[in-house]
C-alpha cells in the first residue's frame, strides 16, 4: 500500500480550508485517510499553518510521499528538514542533540522572518489607513469650505437684495 500526504479540501465554495492527511494512494481525495497530520487555511495572510511535525516525519520516515503542496508545506514548517536530519542520526553523521540544535535553530531563525513578514503586512494596512483618513479629512475641510463660502454668498445675495428693496421704496417714497 503507497501512503501520500495530501491534502483534504474542506470548507464552503470560494473559501477552502484543507487537512493536512495521510491517507493510501488509491483512495479519493477528499475521502478516506490514515491519519490527521494537521491543517492549512490559505485564506489568512500569512497562510495560516497548523502541522504535528512529528507525526509528518514518522510517515515520511515509513516512506509516505508528500504531493508538491504538501512538501511545500511540510518544508516550510520543517518537517522535511527534521527527517532529513533524522536520516543523519540514522547513519551516524550527527548525535540527537547537534540535530535537534540545528533544527531549533533553524525554527527561530524561521519564526523571526515570519513576524517581520506579519509586522510589514500591519504596517503596510496602519498607513494605508492613515493615508485614507488624512485624504477624507482634506475632503471633508474641503467641503466645509465650500459650505462656508457659498453660505457667504447667499448672506451677500441676501444683503444686496435687502439693499436694493431699501434703495426702491426710498425712490418709491421721493416719487
Amino acid at each position: 500500500m503507497s501512503v501520500k500526504i495530501r491534502l483534504q479540501r474542506h470548507g464552503k465554495k470560494g473559501k477552502p480550508f484543507y487537512w493536512i492527511v495521510a491517507a493510501d494512494a488509491r483512495s479519493k481525495r477528499d475521502g478516506r485517510f490514515l491519519e490527521k497530520i494537521g491543517t492549512y487555511n490559505p485564506n489568512t495572510n500569512p497562510a495560516t499553518i497548523d502541522l504535528n511535525v512529528d507525526g509528518a516525519v514518522k510517515w515520511l520516515q515509513n516512506g509516505a510521499q508528500p504531493t508538491d503542496t504538501a512538501r511545500a508545506i511540510l518544508s516550510y514548517k520543517g518537517a522535511m528538514l527534521k527527517n532529513h536530519l533524522a536520516g543523519g542520526v540514522r547513519k551516524g553523521a550527527l548525535t540527537e542533540e547537534q540535530a535537534e540544535e540545528k533544527f531549533n535553530a533553524w525554527l527561530e531563525e524561521k519564526s523571526g522572518t515570519v513576524n517581520a513578514k506579519k509586522d510589514s503586512l500591519a504596517k503596510a494596512e496602519a498607513d494605508a489607513k492613515a493615508k485614507a483618513l488624512a485624504a477624507e479629512k482634506e475632503v471633508n475641510a474641503k467641503r466645509e469650505a465650500d459650505a462656508a463660502e457659498a453660505a457667504a454668498k447667499a448672506e451677500e445675495v441676501a444683503a444686496e437684495a435687502t439693499e436694493e428693496e431699501v434703495t426702491e421704496e426710498a425712490s418709491n417714497e421721493e416719487e
